[in-house]
């Protein structure tokens, strides 16, 4: 596996809509950066965000997940509860190559202020919106902002094409069209 380069992630996102909207260049003055890096692509958070809270007394379970669980809200932050999280999704819409698998870590921005993003791997030919989770892992309520920078995504190219893709084994996430809670 090798870890591809900024040349290749413009290349892909140009000419083959591997990432959608596609900022060439990373983007920094006045918010937390996102666009293109030396090895991988900063993306961004949108403004929708469901705030997990107890209010109803609900259990989060992943095989009977119950929506009142959370609060949803749509705005340019998002105050996430003390010890608490919220799912929220990515501004670009993601096409991955059969070859390429995707790790996805949060900005040091965040996590120095006790912030966690948490992103499944990518797999190859997934395609869709992702499903961020963030996680507030402090005492106090944390602020996010909708529309700037997240976390960053590095793409790993495999020796060879995998042989069952995550198109060819219809996976339930395939072609999210927006923040997209848990499935069976």
């Amino acid at each position: 596996m090798s870890i591809m380069s900024d040349r290749w992630i413009k290349e892909m996102s140009m000419k083959h809509g591997m990432i959608r909207p596609f900022v060439e260049k990373q983007v920094r003055k006045g918010v937390i950066s996102y666009g293109v890096s030396s090895y991988g692509y900063d993306i961004r958070v949108a403004d929708e965000f469901n705030i997990f809270t107890n209010i109803n007394h609900s259990i989060v379970d992943p095989k009977d997940f119950d929506e009142k669980s959370f609060v949803v809200r749509k705005a340019s932050d998002c105050i996430i509860p003390p010890n608490s999280f919220a799912l929220a999704r990515t501004v670009e819409y993601f096409r991955i190559p059969r070859d390429i698998l995707t790790v996805c870590v949060g900005k040091s921005t965040y996590a120095r202020c006790g912030i966690i993003i948490n992103v499944t791997p990518f797999e190859p030919e997934w395609e869709g919106y992702v499903t961020l989770e963030i996680s507030n892992t402090t005492p106090l309520p944390a602020k996010i902002y909708a529309n700037e920078g997240i976390a960053q995504v590095l793409f790993f190219r495999g020796n060879e094409p995998c042989q069952t893709s995550y198109a060819d084994k219809k996976g339930k996430y395939q072609r999210q069209k927006g923040l997209t809670l848990p499935k069976l």
